[in-house]
């Protein structure tokens, strides 16, 4: 499911896949701030949660203090360079729909305000998706959205996903970003109460491999980025054509990448 996706704003891939997990009610604005403290340390990463927002500070307490899933992903590697992960997590939209036409997932976002995003993964997940707070090596978001499953109910939540982003060297010598996510998701579902204790693991593990598998797809990508440079402009140019900003930000992404292979279109373009 990169590289300053998304103002500051989200995932694609990453922010479609975190976004992935959550609820369509909002908590009420919490006033009394400074009653609200987030924990910064997060399964033994630190997060810089003191330059929250107060408001948001509250938000996210809520859930984190009274979460119904805690789940880790990662480390997972991702085979771009720093400047482009971070461009396309900024650019949600651009990489759900190269996802898509590359037929790599179902993915699909849209722009729905500064940093906040709409995402659904094609296989009953979907909801909204803010940027909360980013630095270079983190970001934080706040989820909201559904689930609809085979083996589970129709499921509406809220999460705190807390993402630690780590430029690396690849064994090929090329640059890449490891990322690690920390999620939190609280669910609505008032009727699930009396069972949470039961259906936590199976929760638990969907978010996870929703959250792993988003990520996963981010790496595909980023292959073919390297590989079929050709192939990936031609999907965004084919009709209806990707936004223009976003055709020519990605020519020049493509043309900053070392490409390890063949350049070839997979389908003719659309009459």
């Amino acid at each position: 499911m990169i590289p300053g996706c998304l103002g500051a704003r989200m995932p694609s891939s990453l922010a479609v896949l975190v976004v992935m997990v959550a609820s369509t009610i909002s908590y009420p604005s919490l006033a009394q701030s400074e009653t609200c403290s987030l924990p910064s340390e997060h399964r033994g990463m630190s997060f810089s949660v003191e330059k929250v927002d107060p408001d948001w500070a509250c938000r996210l307490h809520t859930i984190v203090d009274g979460y119904t899933t805690v789940g880790v992903v990662g480390p997972i590697r991702t085979g771009l360079p720093e400047w482009l992960y971070q461009q396309l997590l900024d650019r949600p939209p651009l990489a759900a729909g190269l996802i898509n036409r590359l037929d790599l997932a179902l993915y699909k976002s849209e722009a729905r305000g500064p940093g906040r995003f709409w995402g659904h993964d094609g296989e009953g997940t979907g909801g909204i998706v803010q940027l909360v707070y980013q630095d270079r090596h983190s970001r934080i978001y706040y989820l909201e959205g559904s689930h609809d499953g085979r083996f589970l109910p129709h499921l509406t939540g809220k999460a705190v996903v807390f993402l630690r982003m780590s430029p690396v060297k690849d064994t090929d010598g090329m640059e890449a970003m490891d990322s690690t996510m920390v999620s939190y998701t609280r669910l609505d579902n008032r009727i699930l109460s009396g069972v949470v204790s039961l259906l936590r693991p199976l929760i638990g593990g969907t978010v996870t491999r929703k959250l792993r598998k988003g990520v996963e797809i981010v790496n595909q990508l980023s292959l073919l980025m390297r590989q079929h440079p050709d192939r990936v402009l031609f999907e965004a140019m084919d009709p209806p054509a990707f936004p223009e900003d976003e055709v020519v930000f990605l020519k020049q992404a493509l043309e900053s990448l070392p490409h390890t292979g063949g350049m070839i279109p997979t389908r003719a373009p659309s009459p």
